[in-house]
């Protein structure tokens, strides 16, 4: 009996010891060697680049900033007729303006919003420095005042929305199953907030943002001039906070007016094969590798200035 014992331990002891080790995941995330900001290039003639964030309260102060968890850097090339969307997931870690390591979603709430373009700029390699920054209320206001946007839905996103208790007006039809409805704009910004759908998390999030970017751009492609002007009147009045002069607003409104009926392009950054989930500081974030990340965007940007001139 003791022999049967003892031959028992020993097949368990080596049942595990021939188990491969778990990995454990990173004590600290890896060295973030951010760019020179003064060493980035302009960006190439033609080319505007403009962040949009959209802070996490529905009707903010901006004298106390909430997280920025929606990120968009809009880029218009009117000299090859590109327009890019390009989001970013709220979770990767940066390195802050006193030099430690946190999430990016923090920055502009605590360091301010020009401490989110540099951030945007030095760990991407894109030089980023008009910004506009608006809360929920204004996101909702400014969709409501553009007729509102198409949104085809799967099952489980319809299901979620219901559960939402959006309002039974907030779509059109009324929210039932999967399929295409018009959306109010309270119920766009709970469409765009989603994240416990589809086991995406943060990048369904993001996608779900450009989603309705594009959707709104191909809606306004034959827009006219006075409409034009009027939404921009529109915008900067229901801006949170911007460093944009209305000289600025003009200058990227008749931008847009030049790219309407361009078919829009979009990214995610950072890519997914450049991020990898770590627990740090109690939170859960992605360290990143920026190198790949730089290199992805450059090329996504990079293709607007290979222009064949006909002449």
């Amino acid at each position: 009996m003791l022999t049967r014992y003892l031959c028992a331990a020993l097949m368990v002891l080596c049942l595990f010891t021939a188990l491969p080790a778990a990995a454990a995941p990173p004590a600290k995330p890896r060295e973030i060697i951010p760019l020179d900001y003064d060493a980035l290039p302009a960006p190439k003639e033609g080319q505007r680049h403009y962040l949009l964030a959209c802070v996490d309260v529905w009707r903010g102060n901006p004298r106390n900033l909430g997280n920025t968890d929606g990120v968009i850097l809009v880029t218009m090339d009117t000299r090859a007729r590109r327009l890019m969307f390009t989001t970013f997931t709220r979770e990767m870690l940066v390195q802050r303006p006193d030099g430690g390591i946190g999430r990016i979603n923090y920055l502009a709430k605590n360091y301010g919003p020009e401490a989110l373009c540099h951030a945007i700029s030095t760990h991407f390699g894109v030089k980023v420095d008009k910004y506009i920054f608006f809360d929920m209320n204004n996101v909702q206001t400014i969709i409501e005042a553009m007729g509102g946007v198409y949104i085809t839905v799967t099952s489980a996103e319809a299901a979620y929305l219901n559960r939402y208790r959006i309002g039974r007006d907030s779509t059109k039809p009324s929210m039932a199953n999967a399929g295409t409805y018009l959306f109010g704009g309270h119920a766009a910004v709970i469409f765009m907030r989603i994240r416990k759908v589809g086991n995406e998390g943060d990048e369904g999030r993001t996608r779900r943002m450009r989603t309705v970017m594009l959707t709104l751009t191909k809606k306004f492609a034959d827009i006219s001039l006075e409409r034009d002007l009027a939404l921009l009147d529109f915008v900067w009045n229901n801006t949170h906070i911007t460093n944009m002069t209305l000289p600025d607003m003009m200058e990227a409104m008749g931008s847009a007016y030049l790219l309407r009926g361009v078919e829009p392009e979009q990214l995610q950054m950072p890519p997914p094969g450049a991020m990898e989930a770590i627990l740090y500081a109690g939170m859960s974030t992605r360290q990143v590798d920026f190198e790949v990340s730089r290199k992805v965007l450059e090329e996504f940007l990079g293709q607007s200035f290979d222009v064949v001139d006909d002449d």
